[in-house]
């Protein structure tokens, strides 16, 4: 097994989809690092419509994935900010926004971080389920310990 440098070690990867339930996850995450001296990697995701099969023969043509990013990373910066604003004390917080698959994207982040925070429902189309499906992909295939964090 390959050693972690202190930087990785001492990193707390968390998931925002932009719901309450993903703010909560990052107002969690952002007092344990600054109760153990970590930062946070705040990982937004997005995929490219383009890559969406539709069932209809109907594509919605070139899409400028630049503006798609600078949104969401607005949404993020913009999350990031109101729970900051609701802390004594900032901690370092690292935002990111990658194209893919949210979980696939969180459990590479994850590599290495001494935790993984995801909210226990994100934006998701069932309400009445306990675990989203991202939430339930990481927790069964993290390489790091995960914090859901309930609704």
């Amino acid at each position: 097994m390959p050693q972690q440098t202190p930087e990785l070690a001492r990193r707390v990867v968390v998931g925002i989809d932009g719901s309450e339930c993903s703010k909560s996850a990052l107002k969690w995450a952002m007092t344990y690092a600054r109760l153990t001296g970590s930062s946070v990697e705040a990982i937004t995701t997005w995929q490219n419509p383009d890559t969406y099969v539709y069932s209809y023969g109907w594509s919605p043509g070139a899409i400028d994935t630049s503006e798609i990013a600078a949104s969401i990373r607005k949404n993020l910066d913009a999350a990031i900010a109101d729970v900051s604003g609701h802390l004594d004390q900032p901690v370092e917080v690292l935002a990111r926004v990658v194209q893919g698959h949210p979980a696939e994207v969180l459990l590479e982040a994850a590599a290495g971080a001494q935790l993984l925070t995801v909210g226990s429902r994100g934006h998701g189309t069932f309400a009445g389920i306990l675990l989203g499906s991202v939430s339930q992909h990481c927790v069964q295939h993290a390489p790091c310990p995960v914090v859901v964090i309930p609704e």
